[in-house]
């Protein structure tokens, strides 16, 4: 029996690797450093790009069951004047939706079919790698050594893997933005299905999107939202490190729109977590010998496109297909290397400079952050649509070219 593929971290893009790895063949065996699973994060947006991939693993509908279907992305300034929007996943004429979930139920929907499909000892706890080797070995903690094909580091934006070929890296790059992420159970805004975003970084930004159906009897949904504001503030990178309203609120206390009291969803939220708005630069190579790395691992990116979750996905879609194409395991991680290395550096660098939320850099700039009678006067919707376009270009989901791609795996 072939050793199988050790993955090590058991997040997104580790299990939607496992999922495919078992679709195509391969045997693997997925190692997560945490001792259990607990519900980690708050909103996930998953674009048509990811979907693709969800739905050729037979996600689709579990995931439509419990998500919301984005229908559009709008943009407003600070005082809540309109600037744009445009209709998202098959409200725009794509072949798959664009969900908003929660992270919890993402992840427990990808948990409970990777040990369906794999069996249930398929992902196992407590296993917190320490190093690996090139011949395709991982040690762990415990003291395990446990040799495979080849190890994915799947490990995310601390990865020991990554750690382990680039020692001298440090820590993540912060930039000066702070972010603080929330759920609010509330009665739906906007369309019930909107994606909202609003503001800019100097004045304030937040992003606002339902994530769960209806909630009660009275039709409330579980709102997602992420206010960002520029901050010295650089505290430790986890995604479950609880915040205070107080830290952020006088940004937002006068935020109270037509289309969403945003300063009363705050006050009402159920949970808040902090977290800093960081990045790495990007690596030259990601593959040495029988150790590559996935995801956050190898291209950790601003938040900024609702593209982390999706650019994993992606990795892990491509890794597999490269593996089942070509049996010497050393080249077909290089081929996977040369697949998505540049496509994702791209992105992290489009993700600092230009990502959709640029536009609203663009009106803060040119309207002197004052209100304007006509979003007209300010932009164009032409340039609107130009800048919208250039970046589903880069991360990958352009309508007509996601449409013409054949399968990655």
């Amino acid at each position: 029996m072939a050793e199988p593929v050790l993955i090590i971290g058991g997040g997104i893009g580790g299990l939607t690797l496992a999922l495919s790895l078992h679709q195509a063949g391969i045997a693997c065996k997925v190692f997560e450093a945490a001792p259990a699973v607990k519900p980690l994060g708050v909103g996930v947006n998953l674009l048509p790009h990811g979907m693709r991939e969800l739905t050729e693993l037979g996600l689709q509908d579990r995931l439509a069951r419990i998500a919301v279907e984005t229908s559009e992305l709008c943009f407003y300034n600070r005082y809540g004047q309109f600037i744009f929007k445009e209709a998202r996943g098959r409200h725009a004429g794509y072949e798959w939706p664009q969900l908003s979930i929660h992270r919890a139920d993402l992840h427990d929907v990808l948990l409970a079919e990777t040990r369906k499909r794999l069996g249930a000892d398929s992902v196992v706890l407590n296993m917190k790698c320490i190093s690996v080797s090139e011949k395709g070995t991982a040690k762990f903690e415990n003291g395990a050594s446990i040799a495979g094909s080849c190890v994915i580091g799947c490990d995310g934006i601390h990865s020991a893997v990554r750690k382990q070929l680039f020692p001298g890296e440090g820590p993540p790059g912060y930039q000066g933005i702070n972010m603080w992420r929330g759920v609010t159970r509330m009665k739906p805004f906007l369309t019930g299905a909107s994606m909202a975003v609003a503001g800019w970084l100097e004045v304030g930004k937040m992003v606002i999107y339902p994530i769960r159906k209806e909630l009660d009897g009275e039709g409330r949904q579980l709102i997602n939202w992420v206010a960002e504001i520029q901050s010295p503030r650089n505290v430790m990178q986890d995604w479950n490190l609880g915040g205070k309203i107080e830290d952020f609120y006088p940004t937002f206390k006068d935020w109270n729109f037509a289309w969403l009291d945003c300063a009363a969803m705050i006050r009402h939220a159920e949970q808040v977590l902090e977290y800093p708005m960081v990045d790495r630069d990007p690596l030259p190579w990601w593959t040495k010998g029988r150790v590559t790395l996935l995801g956050d691992a190898a291209h950790p990116m601003y938040p900024r496109g609702s593209n982390g979750a999706g650019q994993a996905i992606l990795d892990a879609r491509t890794l597999t297909g490269c593996m089942a194409r070509n049996p010497d395991i050393g080249n077909a991680l290089k081929e996977y290397e040369t697949l998505r290395l540049k496509a994702a550096n791209d992105l992290v660098l489009m993700n600092r400079a230009n990502p959709p939320d640029a536009i609203l850099r663009e009106v803060w700039k040119r309207s002197g952050d004052k209100p304007y009678a006509r979003i007209d006067d300010v932009i164009s919707n032409t340039e609107l649509v130009a800048m919208s376009e250039s970046y589903k270009r880069v991360a990958g989901f352009e309508r007509e070219a996601l449409s013409r791609r054949g399968s990655l795996v």
